[in-house]
């Protein structure tokens, strides 16, 4: 189970910050089968794990550098939006929650928003196919929105503001290195989520354990590690 060393007692949570990709929605596969086949028809292969290091979590922006860096490719002017169009449609006949999300969602008891490195167009279609609008009513950030992405704190810091909440007060929800780093960085508390596709065969007991940030594999332990962010589900 998770490391019980937190800055502050639960009881002091204000905010939960979800991410969306690989939290919210069960993306991360979808994204990684699409990407990586179309890479490849420029020439450009990349395996799974090259996947997980270099582009979860991460902006179009990162991800278009890294390919750069790594294979002396640019990726042409086109691709981003035929990526979108191409994810989009997948995203419309496969993409799920994750499992037992609604759970956590219709009985948290604190303020909550989203913390996205997706553009604000695949977020949108994510929530909406995914029927989980109605629980974050435009409360959604995107690294559009900041100069630096995750891994840097911005996002975070700028989701927090943008609802009165203090940094030392916020608990995020990642399943990217990326945004554990740049929620740490932003002096908030942090839970990894290992529930989704692309992580969730991975021993949990393998995961590396820091301070301030807490594991869980499934949303039914959530609620264990954070007793006091539970009320009634909501009407």
């Amino acid at each position: 189970m998770g490391s019980s060393q937190t800055s502050l007692d639960s009881t002091d949570i204000e905010l939960v910050i979800f991410d969306c990709d690989g939290v919210l929605v069960d993306s991360e596969v979808l994204c990684k089968r699409v990407i990586i086949a179309m890479l490849g028809d420029l020439g450009v292969v990349v395996s799974s794990d090259y996947f997980d290091t270099y582009f979860l979590g991460q902006s179009y922006e990162s991800a278009q550098k890294q390919i750069l860096a790594d294979f002396n490719v640019m990726l042409p002017a086109e691709f981003r939006d035929n990526y979108l169009t191409a994810l989009l449609k997948v995203f419309a006949e496969e993409l799920q929650t994750t499992p037992q999300l609604n759970d956590v969602l219709a009985h948290l008891n604190v303020k909550n928003c989203i913390a996205t490195s997706s553009s604000p167009e695949r977020v949108a279609f994510a929530l909406e196919t995914a029927n989980l609008l109605t629980f974050f009513d435009g409360r959604i950030t995107t690294s559009k929105e900041v100069l630096y992405g995750k891994p840097a704190p911005d996002i975070f810091l700028l989701a927090a503001s943008k609802m009165g909440i203090k940094p030392k007060r916020c608990l995020v929800i990642e399943d990217s290195e990326a945004g554990i780093q740049g929620a740490l960085a932003a002096d908030m508390q942090v839970v990894k989520y290992t529930g989704a596709s692309h992580l969730k065969d991975l021993p949990i007991e393998l995961e590396s354990e820091r301070e301030g940030v807490r594991l869980i594999s499934h949303w039914s332990e959530f609620f264990s590690l954070y007793p006091s962010l539970k009320t009634n589900a909501k009407v």
